[in-house]
């Protein structure tokens, strides 16, 4: 008699690697947070994320609190956790037009110290970011543009300045997740941004909008993805509307005021950035069912020491799946 036990965990993985870095930009040495999955091979070009904190923060809070690491286990892309500077009042910032550091410089130089020790995919760099990491992750999507395939902001904006200097070189899906409630970066602040991109992407003027199911009800919000369709190269401009929600990232599991958690904030953007490369759409999938299908493929099998192995009868091993998620199996014969 053979039967198989099953278990689900959202994420499981082994040996990867974080690494804490600097490099020298205008005689400064700048930090930064990199993060390796074990599925990481030379071999094969992978995705590139930059995950910008927050003014205040850090490198590693970012890492924690907006969390990718899971995600790039199974769907095998690079993390780069960079360290902004403090600005005139002695605190941790992103310079999108209100200081004088050369952050973009400094950016420009990661990326190109990243594409010489690692096997990127130049098509598929992308940059999400919190409060003042979003608003800077506008400024990349402005200002990297032949660099940056699409962006997200969680609780950021993209400001009046931004609009001005702005000059994309190419169609740029962008995805904004913001509470209404947020009293740090008010939620009507985001719509001169998403309008300047629905329009510079030529997006449809009436979006489409999926009430996000209600399934956590002690967490006093609720979650409209609103979308604006069939932009030049396929792109899209989004917006998660957390209805209640303040300025938190949402499946945080450091939480900030009232967080969501109907949806992660990480793995929504993950799902939006998968998407696309920097030539426009590269996959047809519209639903989050339906990427997930398209996504979930077995990428290997390990065992409880993390060794790769093929299939085996009476022992425990991980099979490790691409959209985050990795199962544990023990086939009994």
């Amino acid at each position: 008699m053979r039967f198989l036990l099953l278990l689900i965990f959202p994420c499981f993985s082994f040996a990867q690697q974080t690494i804490n870095g600097s490099i020298i930009h205008d005689n400064v040495q700048r930090d930064y947070i990199l993060y390796v999955p074990a599925s990481y091979t030379a071999n094969n070009s992978v995705p590139l994320l930059f995950n910008l904190h927050g003014r205040t923060s850090t490198a590693s809070a970012a890492m924690w609190a907006s969390d990718f690491r899971d995600i790039a286990d199974t769907a095998n892309f690079i993390i780069i956790h960079p360290q902004g500077l403090l600005d005139n009042t002695g605190v941790t910032h992103w310079n999108y037009g209100q200081t004088t550091v050369d952050d973009i410089g400094f950016l420009n130089l990661l990326y190109t110290h990243l594409l010489a020790n690692y096997n990127i995919d130049i098509n598929r760099v992308y940059s999400a970011g919190m409060s003042n990491g979003g608003a800077m992750s506008y400024r990349l999507a402005c200002d990297m543009s032949d660099k940056i395939a699409a962006i997200a902001s969680v609780t950021g904006t993209m400001t009046t300045y931004q609009h001005v200097s702005c000059s994309p070189v190419h169609p740029t899906p962008v995805m904004e997740i913001h509470g209404t409630n947020d009293l740090i970066v008010p939620f009507s602040s985001i719509i001169p941004g998403l309008d300047y991109w629905r329009n510079y992407n030529n997006c449809n003027v009436l979006a489409d909008t999926t009430i996000i199911p209600d399934i956590v009800l002690t967490d006093f919000s609720t979650v409209e993805h609103i979308v604006y369709n069939n932009g030049n190269n396929g792109a899209t401009t989004e917006l998660f509307r957390v209805i209640n929600g303040e300025h938190s990232w949402p499946g945080s599991v450091f939480p900030s005021g009232v967080t969501n958690y109907d949806i992660n904030a990480s793995v929504e953007i993950w799902r939006f950035f998968s998407k696309f490369d920097i030539n426009g759409l590269i996959s047809s999938a519209t639903s989050i069912a339906e990427i997930d299908n398209l996504n979930k493929k077995l990428i290997k099998i390990v065992d409880v020491m993390g060794r790769a192995t093929n299939k085996q009868q009476n022992r425990m091993l991980f099979y490790i799946f691409n959209d985050g998620t990795a199962e544990k199996k023990i086939i009994i014969e």
